[in-house]
C-alpha cells in the first residue's frame, strides 16, 4: 500500500529525527520512480527534510529557501496527501508555523507530520520500534553525528559520480 522507503521515512522522521537519512531515503526512491519531475511529491518531503535539518543547525536561511520551495510544491500536489496518509490541512497550518519560527530564528522543535490513516501510523510506528528509536522522541542536539551528518558521510560515490556526468558532458560537446 505504502512505499517501503517511505515507512521508513517516517521511522526516522519521528524516531531518530535524521532527517539526513529521510532526505536519502526518499531521494533514492524518486530517483527510482519518478526522477525527471522536480515537483514530485517525494522532492516536497525530500525538501521539507532538508529544511528541518538545516533549521536544527541553524543554518536558518537554507531552511526558509528549502521548506519555500516544499510549501510551493505540496500547494501543487494536494491531491496527493490523501493517498500518502497525511492531513494536508494540519500539514499546512505546520509548515507555516515552522517557517515563521525560521524566519523568526527560533531554536528548532521537534515536530510530527499528521498521519491520519491508521494502518500508515502503525507501520511507521513498528518501523520504528524494529529500528530501535521511540516514536516522537524529542531531537538529541548532542549528538554531533546527526547534527552534522552533511559534514561526516563519504562522499566519494557522490565525487566519482559527478566526474562520470562531467567526462559524458565533455564527450557529448
Amino acid at each position: 500500500m505504502y512505499p517501503r522507503e517511505y515507512i521508513q521515512f517516517l521511522a526516522h522522521f519521528h524516531g531518530d529525527r535524521d532527517y539526513f537519512e529521510c532526505h536519502e531515503l526518499l531521494e533514492d526512491y524518486w530517483k527510482k520512480i519518478d526522477s525527471r519531475n522536480k515537483d514530485s511529491i517525494w522532492v516536497g518531503l525530500i525538501l521539507l527534510s532538508v529544511s528541518t535539518y538545516h533549521h536544527r543547525r541553524n543554518n536558518f536561511g537554507g531552511a526558509k529557501r528549502t521548506l519555500e520551495k516544499a510549501v510551493k510544491i505540496f500547494e501543487n500536489q494536494a491531491g496527493e496527501f490523501t493517498k500518502l496518509g497525511l492531513d494536508k490541512l494540519q500539514l499546512d497550518l505546520i509548515l507555516k508555523e515552522r517557517l515563521f519560527a525560521i524566519q523568526k530564528e527560533e531554536t528548532y522543535k521537534s515536530f510530527s507530520l499528521p498521519i491520519c490513516n491508521p494502518i500508515l501510523l502503525t507501520l511507521a510506528k513498528k518501523a520504528c520500534n524494529q529500528e530501535g528509536f521511540l516514536w516522537e522522541d524529542e531531537s538529541d542536539f548532542t549528538n554531533i553525528a546527526l547534527v552534522n551528518r552533511h559534514k561526516l558521510r563519504d562522499r566519494s560515490s557522490i565525487i566519482q559520480e559527478r566526474i562520470q556526468l562531467l567526462e559524458i558532458r565533455k564527450g557529448n560537446e
